[in-house]
Parts: structure tokens; sequence; C-alpha cells
């Protein structure tokens, strides 16, 4: 008999260290009676989640972090999220019932399940677009179903205190199909089944736990904006309608403005509390410190150095060009030259042939240019503008596609200038490039130059030596001036101290109107005078070959 026993007792033991052991290794290792609770449904929310966790870790807090990770997740974010100390829960989905909702909310009602984690007397539920800034451990306090009350009397489900209850998760999964919900997600659905929570009292922290343990746990109670505090109200007076020194929970509620998208910190002051916590992310996995991921670096080098190389290339190449050309012009022959000075010493000779000269020079020259103006389409002008703002908008819109979303706010402001200058200026410089030999194509008469053909020759060697000279002075300087006040447009509120996000923003408009009032006047100057020069190469050239023939 006590063989058996012995036998028996071993056996427990052993099944006992088989469950530890394969919970630890799932992630599920309990050591609290009370968790702070976050969803992830894939990895875009994955940087939220740790930035959440060490904001909470930085309280002080000891308690379990529990993430409960769906399908979508990778198996590198799970394992980011165990070395950072997240417990990591797999959960499948709740398929939600609302047939007319946003795409966003296709798995939100998953986040019901919270309310079935029974291995846990009490759980704090954070969404991963919040972050704590001070502890909040009195939150355990709270009674069985605690939340934030919003605008036009309505709970806000991103945080929560719940006490877990099978029976009311079952409850709750047999209304899912009837209860309605304004919109179309758990939040609207809670919202209908604590139909009564506008009428709650609030939560108090500081009453003693003496006369907590006296009376009934409430079934529900309402937390402080402090607990809850919404980026959007900050953003509507510029400061938080609570004292600030008290907050304890901040919640990135503007949809496309998380804090984890590198625009944002550009336009919303809060995110700096968000990217603080972030820089102080350990490198718990190799190339994670800092909430950096690995893959992007090796995007962002790319990014980084790709449209350095393609500058310097074009660089070399013009230089090689007008290298070229100015040996061109120094290597022709010693006879145009010598021609060159004997009409330079007749021309300073007697007054009477100076002034039939220059009367003759002024009226070919002035022949020339109207031919070369009648020869412009009055609609170029028109079509450069539209190409340049279509170029732009292409460029910006490549720029964000292309730049990682979630890398440091400096590193994706560089990034983004760099590629929408380079491809703004490829794509119309290449317009311009086109322009020009399109005003090649077009000929000016022959019998609009002068008889003379040592002035032709002249003239034209004139035209040489300025375009080479010159190496395309205009371009550069509106290109410059384009790329100055793209710059100087968003950061005039940094300049002036502004942070209010809509004075900001009337900022950046005002920057944007100069900028395209600047961009206009260049595009049509730039094409007027592209298609000109190509007239001037294509009439230039003519001359001197005649020249060469006589």
């Amino acid at each position: 008999m006590k063989i058996w026993k012995s036998w028996f007792l071993l056996l427990v033991i052993l099944l006992v260290s088989i469950g530890i052991s394969t919970a630890a290794s799932l992630g599920l290792s309990k050591s609290t009676d009370e968790a702070y609770v976050t969803l992830l449904y894939g990895d875009e929310f994955l940087l939220g989640v740790r930035v959440l966790g060490r904001s909470i870790r930085d309280t002080g807090s000891k308690k379990d972090m529990v993430v409960l990770v769906s399908d979508g997740v990778s198996d590198y974010a799970k394992k980011l999220l165990k070395a950072d100390g997240w417990l990591v829960e797999k959960i499948s989905l709740l398929v939600n019932p609302n047939q007319v909702r946003p795409k966003r909310f296709w798995g939100v009602y998953t986040k019901l399940k919270i309310f079935n984690m029974t291995n846990y007397k009490k759980v704090v539920y954070l969404d991963a677009d919040t972050i704590v800034v001070k502890s909040v451990e009195d939150l355990f306090k709270c009674g069985k179903f605690c939340a934030n009350l919003k605008h036009s009397e309505r709970l806000n489900s991103g945080v929560m205190v719940v006490e877990p209850s099978e029976k009311v998760f079952n409850d709750m999964m047999s209304k899912v199909t009837t209860l309605p919900s304004y919109t179309g997600g758990d939040q609207g659905f809670l919202n209908s089944y604590y139909s009564d929570f506008p009428n709650a009292h609030v939560f108090e922290p500081n009453i003693p736990l003496e006369v907590v343990k006296s009376k009934p746990v409430p079934e529900m109670q309402r937390l402080s904006t402090l607990y809850n505090a919404d980026v959007g109200l900050y953003m509507l007076a510029n400061k938080w309608m609570v004292d600030e020194n008290e907050l304890c929970v901040i919640h990135y509620t503007l949809g496309p403005l998380k804090p984890w998208d590198w625009w944002t910190s550009w336009l919303l002051k809060p995110v700096d509390v968000w990217q603080n916590v972030r820089e102080q992310l350990a490198d718990t996995l190799p190339g994670t410190r800092g909430g950096r991921n690995p893959n992007d670096e090796l995007v962002v080098k790319f990014l980084f150095f790709m449209p350095l190389f393609t500058v310097l290339f074009c660089c070399y190449r013009s230089s090689l060009q007008i290298r070229d050309h100015f040996g061109s012009f120094c290597r022709s022959s010693f006879c145009d030259h010598i021609r060159h000075l004997s009409y330079t010493v007749r021309s300073n000779g007697t007054l009477a042939y100076n002034g039939v000269s220059s009367s003759s020079s002024i009226n070919s020259n002035h022949q020339f240019s109207t031919a070369m103006q009648s020869k412009v389409p009055v609609y170029l002008g028109g079509i450069s503008v539209v190409v340049c703002f279509i170029a732009a908008a292409v460029s910006i819109g490549f720029a964000l596609a292309i730049v990682p979303r979630q890398v440091m706010p400096w590193t994706g402001l560089l990034l983004m200038y760099e590629w929408t200058f380079t491809i703004f200026f490829a794509l119309f410089g290449a317009f311009l490039h086109f322009t020009y030999r399109w005003g090649k194509t077009v000929a000016v008469p022959v019998g609009l130059y002068s008889s003379d053909p040592e002035s032709l020759d002249y003239d034209s060697g004139k035209g040489h030596q300025r375009q080479a000279s010159s190496c395309d002075i205009a371009t550069w300087y509106y290109g410059l001036g384009m790329a100055f006040l793209a710059v100087a447009a968003p950061s005039l509120p940094f300049l002036f101290g502004i942070t209010a996000l809509f004075p900001r923003l009337g900022f950046m408009v005002a920057g944007g109107l100069v900028l395209a009032s600047f961009m206009t006047y260049a595009a049509e100057h730039l094409a007027l005078r592209s298609f000109s020069r190509g007239l001037e190469d294509r009439d230039t050239t003519r001359p001197r070959s005649m020249c060469f023939l006589c």
C-alpha cells in the first residue's frame, strides 16, 4: 500500500512539474492574482505594446503583464514580447456580428475575452495605444467593472478594470448578436451591455481599505479622466483639462496619428512622452534597442544612401559635361581664335564703322529674339506648372510609401525630405529636358540671321560661352529656393514655439501657400527658359556650320 502511495505521489509531482514547464514555455507562468492586460492583433501595434510594458515597469509595478495575441501576430513578435517580460497568451478571434462596421473593427469583439480571464482576480486592461505615466496600482481597488466616461455619455473601452467572471462572459456571448453597437465594435456593445453606466459612481482610490471592505463591491464605477487622458482633448485646447502632474494614463485616440508613426511627433506635442519611453527600451533581442526593427534598419540605410549616391552621380556627370564643353571650346581651331580676335579689333575701329556695326547687330539680335519668342508655345507655362505640382504630389506620396512608419521622428523626416527632393527633381528635371529637346526641334528661318558670317560666329561663340559659364545657375537657384521653402514651411511652428495642433497646421498651410506660389513662378520660368535654350542651341549651331563651309 505504501508503495502505491509513493508511486501516486511521484506521478502527481511529475504531472505538476510538466504542467509548470509547459506553462512557462508558453509564456503563461502566472505569478500574481492581478495583471495588466492588452491585446495584439498584428505586428503593426507591436511597438505600442512594448512601450506600454516599459511604461508599466517604470512605475515600479511587479504585477503580471499579459498580452493576448491572435493568429496575425508573428513568431518573432511573440518572442520579442516574452523577452520584454510579457506573458504571451494565444487566443482565437471572436467574429464581429455587425455587418455595417469599419474594416479595422473586424476582430475587436475579441476584447470581450478579458472578462473570461478567471485565472486572475482582477485585471486592468489597457489598449496598445496607451502609455502609463504614473502608477495605476490603485485601479486594482476598483469594482467589478470600471471605465472612463467620455463625450456623449459613452464609456471608452481603451482603459478598463474587470473582475473576470465566466458567468458574465457567457452572458455577453449570448447577447452579442442582439445588443446594438453604435460604433460597430466592442465599445458600442459594452455601452449597450452596461446601459446604466453613466449613473455609476466615480471611483475614489483614496478611500481607506477598511471602508472599501465594509461595503458591497460595486457592479460599476466610473474612472476619472486622469486614468484615460484623451489626446484629442489636449488637441483642442493645447493643454490637459486636468492637472497634468496628476495624469496616470495617456490615450492616443486619434485614428491616423498613432505615436509610433514618425510624422505624429511633428504634429502632436504629447507624443514626446511616448517617444521618451520608447528610447529607453532595452535590447532584449539583437537590434531592438530604442524600439528599432532590425529589418527596418537595413531599409533605412539603403534609403539614406541611395539619394546621396544619385546626387553625386549627377554632379559627376555634370562636371564631365562642363569639362568636355570647355575642352571642346579650347580645342577649337587657331583660325577661329584669330578670326574672333580680328573681329574684336575691327569693332573697336572708327566711330562710323562701330556705329553701323552696332546698329546692324542690335537689329539682328532684336529680330532673332523676336523670332525665338514667337516660337515659344503660349501654353508651355501652364503645362509646366501642372507638371510641377503633379511631380510634387507623386514625390511626396512615394516617399511616404517607402519610408518605414515606425522609425524615429528625425530619421523619418530626413528620409522624407531626401526622397521627396530626389524624386521631384528627377521628374521635373526630365520634363525640363524634354522641353529643351522640344525647343531644339523648332527652327528659326535662316533669313533672320545677319549676313556677316563673322558676326554670326562671334554671337555663336558668346552663346557657347554663356551656356558653359552659367552651368544652369537659374535651375540651381530655383531648385534650392524650392528646397529651402519646403523645409521652412513645416518648420515655422517650431521656430515660433507653437505647440497647438490647429495653429501649427495654420502656419504650415501659410508656408505651403508661399511655397506653392514660388513653385508656380519657378516652374513657368524654367520651362520657358529650357525651351529658349533649346532654340538658341539649335540656331547657334547652324551659322557656325555655314561659316565652316565658307
